[in-house]
């Protein structure tokens, strides 16, 4: 059309158009928050999420004071006013008053609406926008479809200005009552909102793993195929090749973080063990008591067991393998990734212990503070 459907315009309360694909849209991220939130499943995925000022794996919606009000009058009846977004003061004279944005801003939110657009913040830095985009374009073309019949019903078959209007501020209506629980404006990191968000009965899908159960329902396979999107064997396919992918990139995280234990901290440990035994010795040589390094050394050589021990754990269970892939990524997902959490916690603690001179990798403070 050449004209972006999501631009407010200066009196937006009053633009309909704006109105319709924006509740559209609303209600397709509430309808199919779980299909959304498993669109960006992925192993490096699970990481980010909820960290490192990544949105959280929670789906919900940003909309911004001005939108937030606007719905709230259409809600109660009939749009009368746009609320402007002021000035911005930055506490200082000396300092140019500049007009504040009415959309306001929410770097927590996963999907938030900003000027004239939403943003899909939860994607993946090292992922593929096709996939995340295909599923937002079909449950938002499957949301407009539902509006456009709604309305049908509600202006008949020779509808006027008057019963056009009506029935479109109807259906805007029924449609923000039915889903207005998606809408959070506030903090999405904090634990009050996690709680807040399984009373309103929002999809809280952890990880990959509970996110490609999604996409195994019935429900999202006849979704695309009622649009022409993918058929079911294109289908999956896809989901196929998202465990697959998974199944893969922990497997090599996890033989390379074996290598790295035992080829380059392992023998560190080692070499700093016999430093401080030496020193015990030494000590004791020369008729002194050795008592408080003598319990240091003890404590670090049960270190070194604890994460020898670890360490193939990890290796015992990256090399188990089951015939299904999804099976597969279940056990990646409870047992796997849990003892690689294990072994990252010992081999942090023997770093903060090893002379700087024997630890063969750069340090925080090395990444931090290169000479």
């Amino acid at each position: 059309t050449g004209v972006n459907l999501l631009d407010p315009r200066d009196d937006t309360h009053t633009n309909m158009q704006f109105l319709v694909f924006l509740v559209a849209t609303i209600r397709a991220v509430d309808v199919h928050a779980d299909l959304l939130r498993a669109s960006i499943a992925s192993a490096a995925n699970d990481h980010r999420l909820g960290a490192n000022e990544a949105p959280p794996a929670i789906i919900s919606v940003f909309l911004g004071k001005m939108l937030s009000e606007i719905l709230e009058q259409v809600e109660q009846g009939l749009p009368k006013r746009t609320i402007r977004g002021g000035i911005l003061d930055m506490g200082a004279k000396t300092l140019p008053q500049l007009p504040r944005h009415s959309g306001d801003r929410n770097r927590t939110s996963p999907f938030a609406f900003t000027g004239n657009k939403f943003e899909f913040r939860a994607v993946g830095s090292s992922a593929s926008i096709a996939w995340p985009n295909t599923v937002l374009n079909t449950i938002v073309a499957e949301s407009l479809d539902y509006m456009a019949g709604e309305l049908e019903k509600a202006v008949g078959a020779r509808p006027t200005p008057a019963r056009l209007q009506a029935g479109v501020i109807g259906v805007l209506k029924k449609v923000i009552k039915q889903h207005k629980r998606i809408f959070f404006d506030g903090d999405n990191y904090s634990e009050e909102w996690h709680a807040e968000a399984a009373r309103r009965g929002l999809p809280n899908l952890r990880d990959s793993v509970e996110a490609f159960q999604v996409l195994k329902a019935r429900k999202n396979l006849e979704l695309f195929k009622k649009y022409g999107v993918l058929s079911k064997a294109e289908y999956e396919s896809r989901i196929h090749i998202a465990i697959e992918k998974y199944v893969k990139q922990l497997a090599i995280e996890a033989e390379t973080m074996v290598s790295i234990a035992r080829g380059q901290i392992l023998p560190a440990a080692l070499e700093h063990q016999r430093r401080m035994a030496e020193a015990v010795a030494a000590t004791k040589a020369a008729g002194l008591e050795a008592g408080g390094t003598t319990e240091v050394v003890r404590e670090f050589i049960q270190l070194v067991d604890q994460f020898r021990e670890r360490t193939g754990e990890v290796d015992r269970l990256a090399a188990h393998h089951e015939a299904d892939p999804s099976r597969h990524a279940a056990q990646i997902s409870k047992q796997l990734k849990p003892a690689m959490a294990r072994l990252r916690e010992t081999g942090d603690t023997i770093q903060s212990h090893v002379a700087a001179d024997l630890w063969p990798l750069p340090t925080y403070r090395d990444l931090l503070f290169l000479k």
